[in-house]
């Protein structure tokens, strides 16, 4: 592919960003899904940008990318004077290390990048320290893989240098400042777990709002509850669970919480940070699943959901397929669609921002009753 190349502030060290297609994410519409990685780099607050999108046949475990290809990017980085080079996809530290070496430049990939949006978005004490405990982890992670560079042998075999030493060293305090933050998040679960006491002692059902990241679960959730939580049209606007009572027709249904949006490949370090948040969804009586029917994306963004629902173990608790943004589709789109969405059952299609679109959950929600 071509790179294609905008303008950047001349006040502000130049950014290239850089979407791969490689052997494992080639069965998703490439369009889509870098859009969707653009749309990472603007939550993380940068507007302006260079860009190159490339194919990759095979990783170089060095450096990711094939010569041929870095070789591109390395002159990409010379002409444009890039200070900052964001790769969409994981990389290992021996290759963050050496594409730093090589492009003369800072080097982020897609796990730091969605770690580096949690972290200015979370507003909670809990979300601060789940975010937190995720950075120290991946953090860990890091110096745990460092190599030679950071162990300087004193020269005879059967001694340690001192970079070996300062490697261990770190890693202890990087244990010892997760051990804290760790038991701070457990009085916090405690906290939780007594307020999920009183809500089953009420005898109303609970039902939890889950979906991929932009999908509208905000914005429903507002809809539903006639609340004014946060919502924006970006990726991971809002990270931390809001609970409010339902009522329809009057009459008080049950509660229902937001959740923090899943993504392909959201870091590991992060699902486990937040295990204590999404434990919620263990006690749901049902499951609303938001799915943006508008991106190509939709089945694959499902499949992302219904792997981390699996890895949490909460995959048997009753869900709901909630089809949104139905508005974007014209009537031939929409009849197109139906007869795909028959094979997630059951389903509604709606649109979260009408009373008229709305509808199709209401009626659901008026005659569900939790089994």
């Amino acid at each position: 592919m071509k790179p294609s190349i905008s303008t950047h502030l001349l006040d502000q060290p130049a950014l290239l960003i850089v979407g791969v297609q490689t052997p494992q994410n080639r069965s998703i519409d490439p369009d889509s899904y870098f859009q969707e990685f653009r749309n990472l780099v603007r939550s993380d607050g940068f507007e302006t940008f260079e860009e190159h999108m490339i194919k990759l046949r095979s990783i170089d475990s060095a450096y990711f990318f094939t010569r041929g290809k870095l070789d591109e990017i390395i002159g990409l980085c010379k002409s444009h004077t890039i200070g900052k080079v964001i790769i969409s996809e994981p990389l290992s530290h021996q290759q963050t290390r050496n594409l730093t070496d090589v492009l003369e430049a800072e080097v982020m990939d897609r796990t730091e990048l969605i770690l580096e949006i949690f972290e200015k978005g979370a507003q909670s004490s809990e979300g601060k320290l789940q975010v937190a405990v995720a950075l120290l982890n991946h953090k860990k992670a890091r110096v745990a893989g460092k190599g030679i560079h950071l162990s300087q042998q004193a020269g005879s075999i059967g001694t340690r240098g001192p970079g070996e030493t300062q490697k261990e060293k770190d890693l202890r305090h990087l244990e010892r400042l997760i051990s804290k933050l760790d038991r701070d998040l457990e009085h916090l679960s405690k906290v939780r777990e007594t307020q999920r006491k009183k809500r089953s002692l009420s005898a109303l059902p609970h039902i939890s709002i889950i979906g991929y990241t932009n999908a509208g679960k905000s914005t429903l959730l507002n809809a539903l509850t006639k609340s004014s939580v946060y919502a924006e049209n970006k990726l991971f606007a809002t990270l931390d669970t809001t609970t409010r009572e339902l009522f329809i027709d009057g009459s008080k249904k049950g509660t229902v919480s937001d959740t923090v949006g899943f993504i392909q490949n959201l870091p590991h370090e992060l699902i486990e940070a937040f295990k204590s948040t999404l434990s919620d969804l263990e006690y749901a009586h049902m499951l609303l699943q938001v799915v943006d029917l508008s991106d190509k994306n939709w089945r694959n963004h499902i499949r992302v959901v219904q792997g981390i629902l699996d890895e949490l173990k909460v995959s048997d608790t009753p869900m709901l397929y909630v089809f949104n943004k139905v508005d974007m589709l014209n009537d031939e789109e929409r009849k197109a669609f139906e007869d795909q969405a028959s094979l997630y059952q059951p389903h509604v299609l709606i649109s979260a921002l009408s009373k008229e679109g709305l509808q199709p959950l209401l009626s659901y929600l008026r005659e569900w009753k939790p089994s």
